[in-house]
């Protein structure tokens, strides 16, 4: 029973599995030409699991921001997950190695596959997802960020770079259905546009992000 119910949650996922394909390509191909090793950028998909945050940070460096920026820029966009993670805490009955596992595998596909009806939570269906989400991220970052090495391959020209933003813009666009999300927005872009000409690469990105703890006031 519990195999079938790991193999429901890798098979829910797999739609979504390959968008993820198509941006660990992306990613690693980014990765490389900001000045990262191959092994470094299959390193950093398989410890960071989270694209967004690994966009940001190589968008960062790329451009020759600090390490320190990148790492503040991902932190903050990964800020969603400690709210995942209290989410299926409850549900969570099991040695810590596991809790621990079922952490890192916790991203926003695989806690929205995990949900079953009537609002309960399914670790197993959570990390049947995550393992073949894993699997798809980082085996695809490997295939992006090699070949990038090895053919030594132009983001620009293949259009590549602009994956960063249109991923955010992407991420953006369901937010602003709501009051706070559209004021979060504007207050965002208005802050990195300012800050733009007078600080280091990447610090109006960060400092942009903390603008959508505006979700945080009470009504």
């Amino acid at each position: 029973m519990d195999r079938a119910t790991y193999r429901s949650g890798a098979l829910a996922v797999l739609p979504l599995a390959a968008a993820v394909l198509v941006l660990g390509v992306t990613f690693g191909a980014l990765a490389v030409s900001a000045g990262l090793t191959p092994a470094a950028a299959v390193a950093m998909s398989a410890t960071t699991f989270a694209g967004s945050a690994q966009f940001a940070a190589v968008g960062i460096l790329g451009a020759g921001g600090a390490v320190s920026t990148a790492v503040v820029s991902a932190a903050l966009l990964n800020a969603r997950y400690a709210a995942m993670g209290a989410a299926v805490a409850p549900a969570l009955h099991a040695p810590l190695w596991k809790r621990l596992l079922i952490a890192q595998l916790t991203v926003d596909e695989t806690w929205a596959v995990a949900w079953l009806p009537g609002g309960k939570v399914s670790p197993e269906r959570l990390v049947g997802a995550g393992l073949a989400l894993f699997a798809a991220h980082v085996g695809s970052t490997a295939v992006g960020a090699f070949a990038g090495a090895r053919f030594r391959l132009d983001p620009g020209a293949w259009g590549i770079d602009s994956a960063f933003p249109a991923l955010f813009v992407v991420l953006l666009r369901p937010h602003l259905r709501s009051r706070d999300g559209r004021i979060a927005a504007a207050l965002g872009a208005a802050l990195a546009l300012l800050l733009t000409p007078i600080v280091p690469v990447g610090v109006p990105i960060a400092a942009a992000a903390t603008v959508s703890l505006i979700g945080l006031r009470k009504p």
